[in-house]
């Protein structure tokens, strides 16, 4: 899946420098926000920035979940701002395995042996979908036995590769139960693992009501000033490729959260949202069978921290030869 860029009519000098953060995978949405905002409506927008402690609840509301991010304004963050009681822990993000060859057994055995060998020892292993290329409970067993190697648990959620028809996903619920839609708790830090799957469509996507209803029961049994990191299979982040068409209203749901960082999978990539507080990130896959969109050849996963209520992370490279 390539991401394609329709020029229309001569850029000015923001859309040129958006054009190029585009290009290598990073984006700051205030430089979004000034390149596709006429200069009136942008010195409107810097004048809310100076002024944001004025924002009204009203106003926060008629916001996107992009402005809101962008100005900083997300509200459960500010409301958290200092209240350091979590705690200090590493965490491991890995994306888009794709178990689907003979050379997948070593190759996942090679992974979790990197990251066994991690220390200190993670907490936990997030894995954002796409254990297998086409569903079957065969390679789907495949790439669940070789991360029970893993000296440390593993949450996951679904790809659209882990269906094997258009809404069969038989396999993974048997392997994965109860693995749609939940919350987990970890050292004062909650992770929300959420279903944005549409079956095996990959682009143009919506995510579906049956997400939507989960968050909205279960949002009022999390902590609204502990930290929190949502982990998707398709990608959330402004402008990545695949993002579903509703992002911005799964995100709004939690406005009112302390929401520290969005890891997601799909694009097979490096990309990185920074919004506010807020980081959305793709990474590159971590697959033998299969290769990164942007080009790149390394192979790998994040080495995530969490320390003092943020998030920080490092791209750890795992040999293909």
């Amino acid at each position: 899946m390539a991401e394609k860029f329709v020029s229309m009519g001569k850029m000015g000098d923001g859309e040129r420098e958006l054009s190029e953060q585009r290009r290598v995978g990073h984006l700051d949405l205030k430089t979004t926000a000034a390149a596709l905002t006429p200069a009136r409506s942008r010195r409107d927008m810097t004048r809310r920035m100076s002024f944001h402690a004025e924002f009204s609840r009203r106003e926060m509301l008629r916001l996107s979940a992009a402005h809101l991010l962008a100005l900083g304004l997300w509200p459960g963050a500010l409301r958290a701002e200092g209240r350091a009681d979590s705690g200090e822990f590493t965490f491991i993000v890995v994306n888009d395995i794709h178990f689907q060859s003979e050379r997948c057994p070593a190759w996942i055995e090679r992974v979790v042996k990197q990251m066994n060998a991690t220390d200190p020892k993670p907490a936990l292993c997030l894995m954002l979908g796409d254990y297998s290329e086409h569903g079957t409970a065969k390679e789907i067993a495949g790439a669940k036995d070789g991360l029970a190697a893993l000296k440390m648990p593993v949450v996951g959620v679904i790809g659209n590769h882990d269906y094997t028809a258009s809404d069969d996903r038989a396999a993974y619920e048997k392997l994965f139960p109860k693995t749609l839609n939940y919350a987990r708790q970890q050292n004062g830090w909650q992770f929300i693992g959420l279903d944005t799957t549409a079956g095996r469509q990959a682009s143009g996507t919506s995510i579906d009501a049956t997400t939507f209803a989960w968050v909205e029961e279960n949002l009022p049994k999390l902590d609204r000033t502990k930290p929190l990191v949502i982990f998707t299979h398709f990608p959330l982040g402004l402008l990545t490729p695949g993002r579903p068409k509703n992002a911005d209203e799964l995100l709004l749901r939690f406005k009112e959260h302390n929401l520290q960082a969005v890891f997601n999978g799909h694009f097979h990539g490096f990309t990185e949202r920074k919004f506010g507080r807020v980081t959305l990130t793709t990474n590159k896959c971590c697959s033998i069978s299969r290769e990164n969109h942007d080009g790149t050849k390394e192979k790998g996963y994040f080495l995530c921290t969490a320390k003092d209520g943020k998030v920080a992370r490092t791209f750890v490279e795992v040999p293909t030869t």
